[in-house]
């Protein structure tokens, strides 16, 4: 596509790299008021985004210097959206789109302006990010004695570590002065949060903490409130049904009343991070706070009109108010578009979904990663029972939660190190570089910070892009060998594209160890891909997992979809707290069937555990039509 500099009259903007728009989704890309956008799955909110980002740039209604900030849940999204802008827009507007992770703009914040914050909420510029959990609070909370005129030790341990963290840690935005007469759970709450700021060398943050410090900033300082409001002037919310109450405070502090344009989008169908502190109905308070508009997304381009179908059964069980989707994909298969495999036993059940992605892959031009394997917990376990199936088939399985060091493997392949480091091995390696060759050549020019008429500066990488490629198919012929060998490789890589600059674009690797972790991630996975490999392209594929079935959880699934999604694990057992909270459940449920682009297969094996707990899902498949088979 033809990537546009100049300005073009607003009224005369088409979208990019689409045929079209949906009515409701092109009035939102021209919206000039706030809006919270209701997309459902496969609806193209990223697309969205990205069209109403282009739209703004080349319509030259953000006007330079002021730049469009998109917030995400999750790094792979904003990563994502920040591509889709690229590839639309022209780098003199691209640049002006900053695409990040809540998490990653509240640390920003502190990493900039913390030193700003009260002296009894200033962290030390050498913080380290840490996490938390009901364990950490609990042990706390047995240290704790209060004063008598707190209340008593009995007092402190009836406290719950739930509602301690929700309620009292992060439930409400911090207060700049010292709690006056607090309660018995006020006291502990300030006390945790002094003794992780102050009682070590360093304080210890978690990304909460963070963020409710960045609120706190925003809210003492109204020269860094401004100065936020004066760079901004639209905000994009993405995956907002997932929104914590410490992000929806954050972004509330800096933009209400301002004149910065609100985009919030997000499903309340699809929210299944309640578990970590997601709000119950962010989309309510937000259409009060923002006098918002709600436009709904009313078409599916991703799942078959069958699969639409029963997506809206489900969908109605959720949100008996959602509108029901217009699906605008074919449908490509035959015979039943979803269905429950009942099995005898897991032995039969794993040789039997091997065959069948096997006869797929070959009936309808697939390949691996056309399908997913969805499990709800415990990838590792169903990876054993299943592999040595797949393998006889000539599979490869791949368990995306596989930890590199203290990192997932689905989470290292998102992150920004990995991705460029892969980028660059991709084009030093490949026979025919031209595929790889400007993409790189864009990426080191961004991370120079170099404009698009540099033309000294963008000879500049070329010369060094050459000159590396030169001494290392010197020096690396052949997939490295040893675990030193990829760390001396990744270090060359880190030095070509200069830790400073990646630093500079990438405000989660500024604190802390997280960089070094995941450089040290990408060379131990880089090892043991070379190790498997006989040529580079092989090791550079079994690294991305190009040609391996991805096995992972729901939670890990969301954003992605599939030509078939096989869910295994349709029992009590997998789904042993549905009880709990029986509308997160469902919501992952959905989320899980929706990730389909033709065809669901659901497993079921008596031996695993039975289905009554779950009985509420088994009878929301019945109600949309969906056969359970005895299948061996």
């Amino acid at each position: 596509m033809t990537l546009i500099a100049r300005r073009v009259a607003p009224d005369q903007w088409q979208p990019i790299g689409v045929e079209a728009l949906e009515k409701n989704a092109l009035d939102v890309v021209r919206s000039t008021n706030n809006r919270s956008v209701i997309a459902g799955p496969g609806s193209g909110k990223t697309e969205l985004l990205a069209q109403r980002a282009a739209y703004l740039l080349q319509g030259g209604i953000a006007r330079p210097p002021r730049r469009i900030l998109a917030i995400s849940f999750k790094r792979d999204a904003a990563t994502n959206l920040a591509a889709r802008v690229r590839s639309r827009c022209h780098p003199d507007q691209a640049y002006r789109f900053d695409s990040l992770t809540f998490d990653a703009f509240a640390k920003g914040l502190i990493d900039r302006f913390g030193q700003a914050l009260p002296k009894r909420w200033r962290p030390t510029f050498d913080y380290e990010i840490a996490n938390a959990n009901d364990r950490t609070y609990r042990d706390f909370l047995q240290t704790l004695t209060p004063p008598a005129e707190i209340g008593t030790r009995a007092n402190i341990m009836a406290i719950g570590v739930k509602d301690f963290e929700r309620k009292w840690l992060f439930g409400s935005p911090l207060l700049e002065a010292e709690p006056q007469n607090p309660s018995s759970e006020e006291w502990a709450a300030d006390a945790f949060w002094q003794s992780w700021l102050h009682d070590s060398k360093k304080s210890f943050l978690t990304f909460a903490m963070i963020g409710r410090l960045a609120g706190l900033l925003v809210t003492t300082n109204p020269m860094v409130r401004q100065a936020l409001r004066l760079t901004y002037s639209h905000l994009f919310m993405d995956e907002f049904q997932d929104t914590t109450q410490v992000q929806y405070d954050l972004a509330k502090a800096i933009f209400q009343n301002a004149d910065a344009i609100v985009t919030a989008v997000g499903d309340n169908k699809q929210q299944i991070m309640r578990w970590a502190m997601a709000m119950p109905d962010s989309f309510t308070p937000f259409e009060v706070d923002f006098k918002a508009q709600r436009t709904p997304l009313l078409n599916n381009y991703r799942s078959s009109p069958a699969l639409v179908q029963i997506q809206d059964v489900l969908a109605k069980a959720l949100d008996g108010k959602s509108t029901t989707p217009v699906s605008k994909t074919k449908g490509t298969i035959s015979g039943d578009s979803c269905a429950v495999w009942d099995f005898s036993s897991p032995t039969a059940e794993a040789n039997h979904l091997a065959a069948f992605v096997a006869k797929q892959m070959v009936q309808h031009k697939l390949t691996p990663r056309d399908f997913s394997v969805l499990v709800r917990q415990k990838p590792g376990d169903y990876m054993k029972l299943l592999e040595p199936s797949f393998a006889k088939q000539g599979l490869s399985l791949r368990n995306e939660a596989l930890l590199i060091g203290p990192i997932a493997l689905q989470e290292l392949l998102a992150e920004d190190l990995s991705e460029d480091v892969i980028a660059l091995l991709r084009l030093v390696t490949s026979e025919r570089a031209g595929r790889y060759w400007t993409n790189c050549l864009d990426m080191m020019c961004s991370l120079r910070g170099l404009a698009s008429d540099d033309d000294a500066g963008r000879a500049k990488v070329v010369k060094d892009l050459n000159a590396f490629e030169a001494n290392f198919r010197k020096r690396y012929p052949n997939p490295v060998a040893k675990l030193a060998d990829s760390q001396a490789l990744i270090t060359s890589l880190i030095g070509l594209l200069g830790k400073a600059n990646i630093l500079a674009t990438c405000p989660a690797y500024r604190q802390g160890d997280w960089f070094d972790k995941v450089a040290a991630a990408a060379a131990t996975h880089l090892e043991a891909s070379c190790h498997q490999a006989k040529t580079w392209s092989d090791a550079l594929d079994l690294y991305e997992g190009a040609h391996a079935v991805p096995l992972m959880t729901i939670h890990k699934s969301k954003g992605l979809e599939y030509h078939t999604v096989i869910f295994v694990g349709l029992d009590d057992d997998a789904w042993w707290s549905f009880a709990n909270d029986q509308q997160e459940a469902t919501a992952g449920f959905f989320v899980a069937f929706t990730r389909a682009k033709q065809r669901v297969v659901f497993s079921y094996c008596a031996v695993r555990g039975g289905r009554t707990k779950i009985a509420a899902l088994y009878d929301l498949l019945t109600k949309a039509g969906v056969k359970t088979i005895k299948v061996a």
